[in-house]
């Protein structure tokens, strides 16, 4: 399942102020604005979000194809945790 298709896009209308913030807070840790969006939102709102995708873009591989081949690489590391 492609992880974007059950993603809503919105809009939303914010302040040039927190705009501004949320470019320096997203460029400090190495994410997107959508990301950092998502991840405040979640903290705020809460939700069950499975644990995978929870962590998702907490970590730096290495790797760079990692957009290009998130599905692929999502399911072999999750028969690592298979019993």
């Amino acid at each position: 399942m492609d992880t974007l298709a059950c993603m809503k896009r919105t809009t939303v209308k914010i302040p040039d102020d927190l705009a501004r913030r949320l470019r320096q807070e997203s460029q400090r840790r190495g994410v997107t604005v959508s990301q950092l969006t998502r991840e405040a939102l979640e903290e705020k709102l809460g939700g069950d979000r499975p644990l995978l995708m929870a962590a998702a873009g907490s970590f730096r591989s290495g790797r760079t194809d990692l957009s290009e081949r998130l599905e692929e690489i999502l399911a072999a590391d999750a028969e690592h945790f298979r019993p």
